[in-house]
């Protein structure tokens, strides 16, 4: 085992959890500021996937789909929020994971009516379809790099808008104390329209660009969804830094576990949660 083939893991790895964060970051604002449930959050990524396929067959290009895809996820996250999830922010938690269950349901529904049950390839850019050789046998693509490079960008500017910025400012008071903001006169409906059509759209975008690593197939936000829900707990409930730093563990870990131990690798991510529980019951960056 080589220097090239370990580092060929290690961008995988990374890889993988960066992309994990994109679906994960959106997860954590809308249950850790929001209060919300969302167990429809990975049928959102699923969508993203099949607007990346359909839009890129009808354009002939993944970029220029991605570019029509995102103001349709923000727009289907808006209208989520206005006509449904608004209803719910004073129920119980049981209330909210029957409604988001029932989405999930619904979304696969549609799915099945306007794309149906087919697995579909998408290609990727040509810009982006060659790969940087290593070794004389091993080389890396360049789409991998490009996902990982993307997901950093926007890991950066998701910092900047809730650390650096007036609306920043305002989710991050409105998460502490909802009706004082309120009685400041800060329209905080506006302000939860706008965290949930963020986070369905960091979902979708995330289901966009991997659609031509992972193909585009029924009930792939299932998958997505559990390992989300992983990562919000390790890095704690609405910490964006806790969702970045334990998508990252869990990239590393899943990837380095099916090389050197495969026969447990299933279970290695799950364990991790565990260890991390144990150790901090409130998640890395998440609060007592």
């Amino acid at each position: 085992m080589d220097f090239a083939f370990l580092l060929i893991q290690l961008l995988n790895g990374l890889q993988y959890g960066l992309l994990l964060f994109l679906v994960a970051s959106g997860l954590t604002l809308i249950f850790g500021i929001m209060g919300i449930i969302n167990l429809a959050h990975g049928s959102f990524y699923m969508v993203g996937a099949y607007l990346a396929w359909s839009l890129a067959s009808l354009t002939g290009n993944l970029l220029t789909a991605i570019l029509v895809g995102i103001p349709l996820t923000v727009v289907l996250g808006m209208a989520l929020e206005w006509l449904v999830i608004r209803r719910f922010y004073e129920r119980d938690h049981l209330y909210q994971v029957l409604l988001t269950y029932g989405l999930i349901l619904v979304f696969e529904e549609l799915r099945s009516m306007i794309w149906g049950d087919d697995v579909h390839g998408v290609p990727v850019p040509e810009l982006l379809s060659y790969s940087i050789p290593l070794t004389d046998t091993l080389s890396y693509p360049v789409y991998r790099l490009f996902i990982s490079g993307v997901c950093l960008l926007l890991a950066f500017g998701l910092y900047l808008l809730i650390q650096r910025t007036r609306l920043g400012m305002m989710i991050r008071a409105g998460s502490s104390n909802r009706d004082m903001v309120q009685s400041l006169g800060i329209n905080i409906k506006l302000i939860y329209t706008l965290i949930f059509a963020m986070g369905v759209a960091l979902a979708g975008f995330a289901g966009m660009i991997n659609a031509p690593l992972s193909s585009v197939f029924p009930n792939m936000g299932g998958q997505v969804l559990i390992v989300c829900f992983v990562v919000v707990v390790i890095g704690g409930i609405g910490s964006v830094k806790g969702a970045m730093a334990a998508s990252l563990l869990i990239g590393l870990a899943d990837t380095f576990g099916q090389v050197f131990l495969p026969q447990v690798a299933g279970m290695i991510v799950y364990v991790l949660m565990a260890v991390v529980l144990v150790w901090r019951p409130a998640g890395l960056f998440g609060k007592a």
